[in-house]
């Protein structure tokens, strides 16, 4: 069998990339940002935070905030016919408003 090269962040040029003007520091106040339990929240990653990431080919995905467990919170998304609840950063996430 082929052994995958690469890791995480693997195939993810685009993905995970910040446009020229938006690169540098990260708000403190996006950092901190709190989501109560049954939030719509999309997964929007932000490159300079590695630590809360979720998988990139959940990028762009509408999900529902389920608990708060520490600094992270599960999200629960679809993905295909699966509900999948990945751990997630504030950082990276994204409130809907419906």
């Amino acid at each position: 069998m082929v052994k995958k090269i690469g890791g995480f962040r693997r195939k993810t040029r685009h993905k995970l990339s910040k446009p020229r003007r938006s690169k540098g520091k990260i708000s403190v106040k996006k950092f901190f940002q709190t989501f109560a339990d049954g939030d719509k929240v999309v997964l929007n990653a932000e490159p300079a935070v590695q630590k809360g990431m979720y998988f990139p080919k959940f990028h762009g995905k509408v999900g529902i905030i389920k608990k708060k467990i520490g600094r992270c919170y599960k999200v629960l998304i679809k993905d295909g016919k699966k509900e999948k609840v990945p751990l997630v950063h504030p950082v990276h996430l994204k409130k809907i408003k419906v």
